[in-house]
C-alpha cells in the first residue's frame, strides 16, 4: 500500500527526490519438480500389507484411517446449510479436514493446517502473521471469508478480518474442519463472500481420560498441553485444558537483519455437555488466552521528521464464553439457540489498543413439511462494542474512537425433493448492518444424483462483504516524502463516512465421483462477479501548519470504485493405493482481475490481483510402514506473487514430513519437518505496515501420553 500510494504522489507533485523504493531480495527455490517426482516414487512403493488399528487413542474417537472412502465421502457436514448432510451430497464446493488429517500433518497451528485445503491461499506474513483467503483478495486482513468456531464467527469487527494469532485451541480437539469455497451467505451473512471456515470442536464425551503432551524444535521452542476429561453425574461430561506455546524469532528479514517476530502465550479453557431431557441437549464452553510477542513495522513519525523501521511488542488478551441449546420437537424437528459473548484487548499491533466486545444471539429451526420439502430458517442479532486508539506518534488515529454497532439478521432455505435424484435448494440472508442498512443475500442450488457414487451440482448466489470501522473511522500515514530544502510531504490513507458494502454475485458447477472403492474425484468450476471493490482515492494536495513541522500534505481515502471478475478451477483427488498406502493430491487455478470503474479518477484497488496465486498444487500421502509406525509427507507448491504494490514473491514449494511412532496403547512419539524444500523462503509481502519475514526450515519433536 504505501509503495502505490508514493507511485501516485511521485507522478502528481512531479518535485519529490530522494526517494528509493525497497526491492525485496530472495533467492530462487529449487523446481517442484523434484519433489513431485519423489512423491510418484512414494505412491509405487509396495511393502507386505499390514494390518492394525492406531493405538492411543482417547475414549470415543475413531481412526480415519481405517475408513473406506465410501465412508469419508459420506461424513456429514453442517456448514453448507446448518443442518447435517452427507459430504458427496452438498451443492457446494466443501472439503473436510479431519482429526486424522491434522494429527497427520504434524502441524502446530490452525493456519498450517488449512494449508491442506485445495483454493485456499495460505501465506506466513511473519511468526504470528498470516494472509490467508479463498479465490483471491488475499492480504494480512483479508475480509472475504467467514471464520467460524463451532458456529461462532470470530472475524475483527474493526476490520472485518480475522487475527489469527488469537485462533488458538488445541488441535487435538478439533473434530473437523469444514472448509467451503464460494460464497455462503445465504445462511451465515456478512463477509461470507469468497468462503467459510468452520472449526468444530469435539463433543466432550469423546475426550474422557487424560492427555498430555509435549514438544520443542528448532522454530517452535515448547509446545505443551495438559488436559483432562470425565463424566459430570449421569448425563454430562466434561473436558478442560492448558495450553502454553513459544514460537522463536529466529527466522529474518529479506534483507538478512534478524526478527523481532518471535511470540509465546498460555491459554485455558472447558467445554461440558448435558443431556437435559430425551430431547434436550446443553453445551457450554468457555476459553481465556494472553499472548505476547512482536513485529516489525513501516513506522513515520511526522514531527522529527522520519520513516524507519521499528520493533513494536505486541500483547493480546482474549476470552470468550458460549452456551448452545438443542430441542426435538414431538413432531421430529429440531430448534436450537446459541448464545456467545467475546472479549478481546489486543495492544501494540501497528501502534493500536483495540478493546472490543462481541455478544451474539442466534436461533434456528430445522422442520420437514410433507415429503418434499426440508426447511431451515433463523434469526440472529449480533452487538459489536469496539475502540481503537492510536497509542504512538506514528499509529493510526481514529475519528471517533469508539463505535457500538448492531446488526439483526433472518434466513430462510429449502431444500426441495424433485425427485428421487434430483433436488433444488432456495434461500436467501436478509439482514441490517449499521453502515450500509438493509442487505439480502440470496442462492440457488440443483443437486442431481445420477448414481450412488455420483453428485453433479451447480449454484448461483449473492454475497456482501459489510465495511468496518478501520475503512469509515481511521487516519494514518503511509509514506514520508523529502522536498525542496527542508520541506516533505506526508502521504495519509483516511476512512470514508459513507462506504459501500462490496458485492459478489457467484456462479458454480461441481462433479463428485467416487470410482470404485480405492478412487474419489471432485471437481468445481466457478466464475464470480465484484462489485464496488475498495479502492484509494486521491484527494487535493494541501499544506498543513498543525504540527509541529509544516508539511505538504499528499491525501488519499478509502472509497468502493473497482470492479472485478474471477473464475477458475479447483480438483481434489484421493486415491487408496492400498491397505496401508493412502495419497490425496489438489490443484487449483484462478484468473483473477480487479480494475478501477469507468467513472473512478486514479483510483488504486486495495486488495490486487497479484497478491493472490494464479496456480497452487499440492501432493499428501500417508504410509503405514507397521502397526504402530507411520509416515506422512506432503508437497505443495505456490506460483509466484508478481508486480503487488511493487513488491514481487517468487514461486516456492513447501515439503512437510512426520513420521510416528506409538508405543502401546497410550504412548506416541514424532518428529515433524516443516520446509524442507530450502533453507528459508518468502510467502508474502504486501502486509500493510508489517515487514514480512522468511519462513525457514524447522525440525519438531512431539511426545503425547493418554490415560
Amino acid at each position: 500500500m504505501e509503495k502505490t500510494a508514493n507511485s501516485r504522489t511521485r507522478e502528481i507533485t512531479g518535485c519529490l527526490r530522494g526517494w528509493r523504493v525497497r526491492r525485496l531480495t530472495s533467492r530462487r527455490f529449487r523446481s517442484a519438480a523434484v519433489h513431485l517426482a519423489a512423491a510418484a516414487v512414494l505412491s509405487a512403493m509396495t511393502l507386505p500389507d499390514l494390518l492394525g488399528q492406531s493405538s492411543g487413542q482417547q475414549s470415543g474417537t475413531v481412526d480415519l484411517y481405517q475408513a473406506t472412502l465410501e465412508e469419508l465421502m459420506n461424513i456429514k457436514v453442517t456448514s453448507v446449510s446448518k443442518k447435517e448432510q452427507p459430504f458427496a451430497k452438498t451443492g457446494a464446493a466443501v472439503f473436510v479436514i479431519t482429526q486424522e488429517d491434522i494429527h497427520d500433518s504434524g502441524a502446530t497451528n490452525i493456519p498450517d493446517v488449512l494449508r491442506m485445503a485445495p483454493g485456499v491461499d495460505v501465506a506466513q506474513v511473519d511468526a504470528n502473521h498470516w494472509a490467508i483467503s479463498i479465490r483471491g483478495f488475499n492480504a494480512v486482513y483479508a475480509n472475504k471469508v467467514l471464520v467460524l468456531i463451532d458456529g461462532r464467527s470470530v472475524y475483527s469487527s474493526s476490520f472485518s478480518g480475522v487475527f489469527w494469532d488469537q485462533q488458538d485451541m488445541p488441535l487435538e480437539d478439533i473434530d473437523r474442519i469444514e472448509v467451503i469455497r464460494g460464497p455462503g451467505g445465504t445462511v451465515w451473512g456478512a463477509n461470507a463472500v469468497n468462503g467459510v471456515i468452520n472449526i468444530i470442536t469435539k463433543d466432550s464425551r469423546k475426550t474422557h481420560g487424560g492427555l498430555i503432551s509435549a514438544g520443542g524444535g528448532t522454530q517452535t521452542a515448547a509446545d505443551s498441553l495438559v488436559q483432562y476429561g470425565g463424566a459430570a453425574g449421569s448425563n454430562g461430561s466434561y473436558r478442560a485444558f492448558g495450553r502454553y506455546f513459544d514460537v522463536n524469532n529466529n527466522a529474518a528479514t529479506p534483507g538478512g537483519a534478524p526478527a523481532a517476530d518471535g511470540w509465546h502465550g498460555s491459554h485455558g479453557g472447558f467445554r461440558t455437555d448435558w443431556d437435559l431431557t430425551q430431547r434436550d441437549t446443553l453445551s457450554v464452553q468457555g476459553d481465556l488466552m494472553r499472548t505476547a510477542g512482536g513485529e516489525n513495522v513501516y513506522a513515520i513519525f511526522p514531527n522529527i521528521p522520519l520513516a524507519t523501521n521499528l520493533n513494536e511488542p505486541i500483547t493480546n488478551t482474549t476470552g470468550d464464553l458460549m452456551a448452545r441449546w438443542e430441542h426435538t420437537l414431538a413432531g421430529g424437528s429440531q430448534t436450537s439457540l446459541q448464545i456467545y459473548s467475546d472479549y478481546v484487548h489486543r495492544f501494540g499491533d501497528e501502534g493500536v489498543d483495540q478493546y472490543s466486545r462481541t455478544t451474539g444471539v442466534e436461533f434456528q429451526h430445522h422442520l420437514s413439511i410433507g415429503t418434499r420439502h426440508d426447511v431451515v430458517w433463523g434469526l440472529n442479532y449480533r452487538m459489536d462494542d469496539t475502540s481503537l486508539v492510536g497509542t504512538t506518534a506514528y499509529s493510526y488515529q481514529f475519528e471517533p474512537n469508539h463505535r457500538l454497532d448492531n446488526l439483526a439478521s433472518t434466513f430462510l432455505q429449502d431444500q426441495i425433493a424433485i425427485t428421487k435424484s434430483f433436488a433444488i435448494t432456495l434461500g436467501s440472508k436478509f439482514e441490517h448492518n449499521a453502515y450500509t442498512g438493509f442487505e439480502y443475500e440470496p442462492s440457488a442450488q440443483a443437486v442431481w444424483t445420477p448414481s450412488v457414487r455420483q453428485t453433479v451440482w451447480a449454484s448461483a448466489s449473492r454475497a456482501i462483504r459489510q465495511p468496518a470501522m478501520f475503512e469509515t473511522d481511521a487516519k494514518f500515514n503511509i509514506g514520508l516524502y523529502p522536498l525542496d530544502g527542508d520541506e516533505f510531504g506526508i502521504a495519509t490513507l483516511s476512512g470514508d463516512p459513507h462506504p459501500q458494502d462490496e458485492t459478489l454475485l457467484d456462479f458454480e458447477t461441481g462433479y463428485r465421483n467416487q470410482i470404485g472403492k480405492r478412487l474419489s474425484v471432485d471437481l468445481t468450476g466457478f466464475l464470480s462477479y465484484y462489485r464496488n471493490v475498495e479502492t484509494f482515492e486521491p484527494q487535493d494536495l494541501f499544506f498543513s501548519a498543525d504540527s509541529a513541522l509544516p508539511h505538504l500534505v499528499i491525501p488519499e481515502v478509502f472509497a468502493f470504485n473497482a470492479h472485478g471478475r474471477d473464475y477458475g478451477a479447483e480438483i481434489f483427488v484421493k486415491w487408496d493405493a492400498s491397505s496401508r498406502l493412502r495419497i490425496s493430491s489438489g490443484y487449483s487455478f484462478l484468473n483473477m482481475l480487479t480494475i478501477p470503474d469507468a467513472s473512478a479518477t486514479g483510483s488504486t484497488v486495495f486488495q490486487p490481483s497479484a497478491d493472490s496465486p494464479r496456480h497452487q498444487f499440492q501432493v499428501r500421502g500417508h504410509l503405514r510402514l507397521r502397526r504402530n509406525l507411520d509416515w506422512n509427507a506432503s508437497a505443495a507448491w505456490t506460483s509466484p506473487l508478481a508486480g503487488a504494490a511493487g513488491y514481487y514473491v517468487p514461486s516456492y514449494t513447501r515439503v512437510d514430513s512426520r513420521l510416528g511412532w506409538r508405543v502401546g496403547e497410550s504412548l506416541e512419539f514424532s518428529v515433524v519437518g516443516q520446509n524442507l524444500a530450502s533453507p528459508r523462503h518468502l510467502e508474502f509481502a504486501d502486509a500493510l505496515g508489517i515487514n514480512q519475514t522468511l519462513v525457514v526450515r524447522s525440525v519438531f519433536a512431539k511426545t503425547e501420553w493418554r490415560f
